[in-house]
C-alpha cells in the first residue's frame, strides 16, 4: 500500500474503477517517477507547485535555478545544483538496496543513518539526544506539542514567545489543530479543527512588538514571559513555552536567563521548547539547549537552503528514556508522520504510525543533509569572516537605497558562534513620505520573484508586518545570507562580490518598481498570493 499522500493513491484517484485500479501497488513503483515529483509530494498544500507559475507558495521550483539569486533563506529555498545531484544519487542507491532486501526495511535503514549524520553534522553525535523528523517546522511544531502533552498531562498550556514573528500556522498548532487543508501524509483536514487526541489546547500568545508596533525591550519580553508561566502554574497549568532563538526579523526572546530561571522553578511542570527553526545557530548553543533538558526544532530549508519542506524535533537525552515508555500519543499525529520518522529504539511510539515510506520528505532532506555537509567543511573561521564581510556590505547597500530602511538587527547570545553576526537584514521601504503596507510589499515580493520586464528574478525573504488591528500597516522585506552563499564564496574568491552585485540589483530593481503604481492597485489580490 502507498503512503496516503504518495503519487500512487494520487493517481488512483484520477482513474476510473476497474479491477486494475483496485489491485495493490508497491509502493517502490513510487521511486520511478520524475524527481521533481518525488521532490513535491509528502508535504501540506504550501508545497503544490502553481501550474501557472510552476513554483510553490514561496516562489521555489522543484528543480534547480542557478540563474536566479537567492537572499530568501529566512523563508524558503529552491533547490541547489549539488542538493539536486545528492537525491538522484539517493534515490539510485535506495532503489538498488530494496530490490534485494525490501523497500521498507532499507527506507528504515536509510532514515536511521540521516538521524546520526544529522547529529553529527549538527556537532552533538555523543549528546544521547534523538531526532524525529518531519514534512516541515510548523509540523515539527505539532510533535513538540504531541510529546510535551504526553509528557505532563492533558491540561497543558502553550505560551508563544515572539508569536507575531513566527510562521502562520503557529496560530493553529499553539491549539493542536489542524493547519492546512490537507496535512503531510495527504489526509483532508479543516484548518482550525481540533486534531484527534491532541487539541483543543488553550494558548498564550506573547508578542515581539507593542500596540503601537514598538519593540518590546528584552527586559519587558523577559517579564511577562514569567509572569504568563508562574500564572498557569498556579492554576494547576502544565506548560510548554516556545521560545524563539531566531525570529523573522532575527529575534531572540526570552533571554537564557529567563528560561533557565522557568527551567529551575518549575521541573516536570514545564517543558521549554525552541524554535530554532531558522537553524541561526551554532553546535555550541544548540548543544547548549540540549544539555539543559530543552526540545529543539529544526529545519534544513532555511538557512542551510536545503528545498522546503523539511523539519525535525531534537529531543534532549533527559526525555528519550520517558518518551520511549510512553504507551501512546495523539492518534491524530498519525495524519503527518510515518513509522520511520521516529527512532528505531522507540517500538511501541513507532507502532502507532503507517509504515509507508514518505519519498518526498525523505528527498528533501537528503538534499539539506548534502548542504549541511558542505556548509560543516567550511572552516569555522572563514565562515565568521565571510558572514561579517557579506553582512556589512548588504547593510551598506540598504542604507544607501533611497527608498530603504534597515531595521537594527538584535545583539545575539555569545555562544551564538558564527550567528552572534546578524544574517538577516530587514528593511521596509517608503513611498510618498509613508513606509509600505504588508499588502505592498507583497505585491512588490511577487513581482520581483517572477521577474519583470527589463528586470531579471530575485528571492527575497517574504515581507513581515506589524501594526493596524492585522499587523499590516507596516511591513519588511529581508534580504539573508545562507549557507550556499558561505560555501560557495570558500569555493570561489570571486563569489562575494557577486552576492552583492546580485543584491545591489535587486534593490535597485525594487527602487523601480516603486515608481509603478499599477502595482499596488488592488491589496487584496496581492494577499491573496501569499502564504507563510
Amino acid at each position: 500500500m502507498a503512503h496516503p499522500g504518495s503519487l500512487i493513491r494520487q493517481a488512483a484517484e484520477r482513474r476510473p474503477p476497474s479491477a486494475a485500479a483496485d489491485k495493490p501497488q508497491s509502493p517502490l513503483r513510487e521511486l520511478f517517477a520524475p524527481l521533481d515529483l518525488l521532490l513535491t509530494c509528502g508535504g501540506d498544500t504550501r508545497i503544490d507547485i502553481d501550474p501557472a507559475t510552476g513554483c510553490n507558495a514561496y516562489g521555489c521550483g522543484p528543480s534547480p535555478a542557478p540563474e536566479i539569486p537567492n537572499f530568501a533563506s529566512c523563508t524558503a529555498s529552491t533547490i541547489s545544483s549539488r542538493g539536486y545531484e545528492a537525491v538522484k544519487r539517493a534515490r539510485d542507491a535506495l532503489m538498488s538496496s530494496a530490490m534485494l532486501h525490501g523497500l521498507v526495511e532499507c527506507f528504515d535503514a536509510r532514515i536511521e543513518a540521516m538521524r546520526d549524520e544529522l547529529k553529527a553534522l549538527l556537532g552533538v553525535p555523543q549528546s544521547g539526544a534523538e531526532i524525529v523528523f518531519t514534512s516541515s517546522g510548523t509540523d515539527a511544531q505539532l510533535v513538540a506539542l504531541g510529546l510535551s502533552r504526553a509528557l505532563l498531562g492533558d491540561h497543558l498550556v502553550t505560551v508563544v514567545a515572539g508569536a507575531d514573528q513566527t510562521g502562520t500556522g503557529t496560530a493553529f498548532t499553539a491549539h493542536g489543530q489542524h493547519f492546512a487543508a490537507r496535512s503531510a501524509c495527504g489526509v483532508a483536514a479543516t484548518r482550525g479543527a481540533p486534531i484527534n487526541g491532541l487539541g483543543p489546547v488553550h494558548s498564550v500568545k506573547l508578542r515581539l512588538r507593542d500596540a503601537g508596533g514598538r519593540l518590546c525591550s528584552p527586559s519587558s519580553v523577559d517579564a511577562e514571559t514569567l509572569e504568563m508561566v508562574e500564572s498557569a502554574v498556579a492554576q494547576g497549568a502544565r506548560v510548554m513555552l516556545e521560545a524563539m532563538d531566531c525570529s523573522k526579523l532575527g529575534y531572540a526572546a526570552p533571554g537564557d536567563r529567563c528560561l533557565d530561571e522557568i527551567a529551575a522553578r518549575w521541573p516536570g511542570r514545564v517543558q521549554i521548547v525552541i524554535d530554532a527553526c531558522q537553524a541561526r545557530l551554532g553546535s555550541q548553543r544548540l548543544a547548549s539547549y540540549l544539555d539543559r533538558g530543552f526540545m529543539v526544532l529544526l529545519t534544513g530549508s532555511k538557512f542551510f537552503g536545503g528545498p522546503a519542506f523539511s523539519g525535525a524535533v531534537l529531543v534532549p537525552p533527559q526525555l528519550v528514556g520517558p518518551i520511549g515508555a510512553l504507551p501512546r500519543l495523539a492518534p491524530g499525529l498519525a495524519a503527518y508522520l510515518g513509522r520511520s520518522d521516529w527512532p528505531l529504539r522507540w517500538q511501541a511510539l513507532r507502532a502507532q504510525f503507517p509504515a509507508q515510506p514518505n519519498f518526498g520528505e525523505w528527498l528533501r532532506w537528503e538534499a539539506a543533509l548534502e548542504e549541511i555537509r558542505a556548509y560543516a567543511a567550511v572552516p569555522v573561521r572563514f565562515r565568521r569572516d565571510i558572514i561579517r564581510k557579506l553582512g556589512d556590505g548588504l547593510a551598506g547597500l540598504i542604507s544607501a537605497s533611497p527608498s530603504a530602511r534597515l531595521l537594527p538587527p538584535q545583539s545575539r547570545a555569545a555562544n551564538a558562534d558564527e550567528f552572534a553576526l546578524p544574517t538577516i537584514f530587514a528593511f521596509t521601504l517608503h513611498r510618498g513620505g509613508s513606509t509600505l503596507s504588508l499588502a505592498e510589499c507583497r505585491a512588490l515580493h511577487h513581482a520581483l520573484a517572477h521577474g519583470t520586464a527589463g528586470h531579471a528574478a530575485c528571492l527575497l525573504g517574504q515581507p513581515v508586518g506589524w501594526g493596524g488591528r492585522g499587523d499590516d500597516a507596516k511591513a519588511a522585506l529581508r534580504l539573508c545570507i545562507g549557507a550556499g552563499h558561505v560555501v560557495d564564496s570558500y569555493a570561489d574568491p570571486a563569489v562575494p562580490d557577486r552576492i552583492l552585485t546580485d543584491a545591489a540589483s535587486a534593490l535597485t530593481t525594487l527602487e523601480t518598481l516603486l515608481r509603478q503604481p499599477s502595482l499596488f492597485p488592488d491589496n487584496n489580490a496581492a494577499k491573496e498570493r501569499h502564504v507563510h
